[in-house]
């Protein structure tokens, strides 16, 4: 079955169509969010809402791009909401914690991707940690380029940026992982 057709019977409703499409994304939508995230248990839960909303809003998909770029569009939004809200939760703790209301913040959970192989368990840990204090759309392009393993010019697609603009990106999500891993973790150039 070609991508048109699959999308003409997601727009029907067809649920064994709907179940292929989460069969051929499942992987690659969990892998990205978790990239972007980095909670297990947080990234089941919005790769399932990403299946929803891509359920919910095939309808409006124009189909100027593939409906995989599509897909990692809504996940890498998901992503990015979930992070957000999660800033403000945090923020919130702080004051509440301050004025002497509520509980304290909770240091943040130990990450490691689960597809590093054990021996590189360690510095992985550390780079996901760097990864995590970039800014969002350095996050993004670096997630989809190094962990995605996507091209410059599907990140431009899904990023809606020139090609030039990943570039940029990558180069200064680079830069700003070496100088984090450099003075966080005490790693030589």
């Amino acid at each position: 079955m070609n991508e048109q057709e699959l999308i003409g019977l997601l727009r029907k409703g067809d649920q064994n169509a709907f179940k292929m499409l989460v069969e051929a994304q499942q992987d690659r939508v969990f892998n990205t969010v978790l990239g972007m995230i980095q909670d297990v248990s947080e990234a089941e839960d919005l790769a399932q809402e990403v299946f929803i909303q891509v359920f919910r809003s095939i309808e409006g998909f124009k189909g100027d791009s593939k409906l995989s770029t599509w897909i990692y569009r809504i996940a890498i939004t998901k992503s990015l909401d979930w992070l957000r809200r999660k800033k403000a939760s945090s923020r919130f703790l702080k004051i509440r914690s301050a004025i002497g209301f509520g509980e304290k913040e909770t240091s943040p959970v130990e990450f490691v991707h689960p597809g590093i192989q054990l021996e590189h368990k360690e510095s992985a840990a550390f780079l996901f940690r760097a990864i995590a204090l970039l800014p969002s759309n350095q996050k993004v392009a670096i997630n989809l380029i190094k962990v995605e393993g996507l091209n410059y010019e599907e990140v431009s697609v899904i990023m809606k940026i020139s090609v030039k603009a990943v570039e940029s990106l990558m180069h200064r999500a680079k830069e700003n992982l070496r100088k984090t891993l450099k003075n966080e973790f005490q790693l030589k150039d």
